[in-house]
Parts: structure tokens; sequence; C-alpha cells
């Protein structure tokens, strides 16, 4: 496999673009995702079977399962930081190694209901705060300990939309190149 297969494999829906202007109209796309989101990858994923659900996405990456606990974890985590974003002037967030957690046995071997339930109750919160929210409110920002870099709470939403595509894509993917996919 060529370095760019693999690097279409890794991101096959590109890195993430910050709009210039994030307007109210792409905050309420974007929102709207995110509450469509659970349902959308518990329809992708719900009648795999156990053995499709070991299957590497790519060659050396994480499986189905491990990719759907990451996706529960990271946006468990990204709703905490939301918090953090609206209740602390410019806190430094708390980061956390993905990798690492893709290997506890809880992620490598748990039954994804679980995952599918608490991806189902955080988005239902998350969409639930985000709705309520000022545009003054949704500058705030917050400060990534890796790099430093600032976010707003209005690019975070942006942000985990295109994760949640991110890896709703490697796993659609997967399941098109084995012949899984079953779709009218």
């Amino acid at each position: 496999m060529t370095e760019k297969e693999l690097q279409e494999l890794r991101y096959p829906i590109g890195y993430f673009s910050r709009p210039d202007i994030i307007t109210d109209e792409i905050l309420a796309e974007w929102i709207a995702q995110l509450e469509s989101y659970p349902d959308r990858l518990q329809s992708l994923v719900s009648a795999l079977s156990e053995e499709q659900l070991a299957c590497p996405y790519r060659p050396d990456g994480w499986t189905v399962r491990q990719v759907i606990h990451h996706v529960a974890d990271s946006h468990h985590n990204s709703y905490v930081r939301f918090k953090w974003g609206l209740t602390e002037d410019r806190p430094t967030i708390k980061a956390y190694e993905e990798k690492h957690w893709a290997e506890l046995f809880d992620t490598k071997t748990g039954p994804i209901a679980l995952s599918l339930a608490h991806l189902r109750a955080v988005h239902a919160k998350l969409v639930f705060l985000l709705k309520g929210l000022s545009r003054e409110q949704l500058r705030r920002t917050f400060i990534h300990p890796d790099d430093g870099s600032e976010t707003s709470l209005e690019e975070n939403i942006g942000r985990y939309v295109w994760h949640g595509n991110h890896h709703f894509a490697h796993i659609r993917n997967l399941l098109e190149r084995k012949g899984w996919l079953n779709e009218p």
C-alpha cells in the first residue's frame, strides 16, 4: 500500500477546515449534525458481527470496535472541554492519551452498545447546552496543552462534527471495501 493510499484511509474526509466566519447558519447545521450523529452511527454499526467489529479499518489501525469506543470517549472529553470553556477564563484543558485509551480492555473487548448509549447521552446533553448558548458564550476559548493553541467553543463544535464524520467514514469505507455495507 502506498503512502498516499494510507493517507486516504487515515483521512477519508480530509482535515478539519475552520470557516473564516462561523455564521449562525453554519452553527445550526453543525449542531444538527451533532444531534443526528448517534443515530447515524448506530444505524451503520448495529448489525455488525463480532468478527466485523474486530476488523481494523486500515492496516495497523484501530478495529471498528475501538473506533466506536474512541468516538464516545473523545466526545465525552469534548463535552467537558465545553463546560470548562464556559466556566473558566481561557482554561488549559486536560489532554488524554487516546492511543493508550484505545488499548484498554474495555475499548478492545467491550460491547459497543455501552459506547453507543454513552454517545447518545453525551450528544443529547451537548446539543441541549449548545442550543442555549449566546454567540458571546460560543466565542469563549480554551487552550490545548500540547501546542498552546487557543480554540473557541464555536470552532470546537465544528471540530467535533468533523471528528465524528471522520471516524464514521473510517467505518463506512471499511464496510464498503469488504462488501458489508447494508444500505437500501
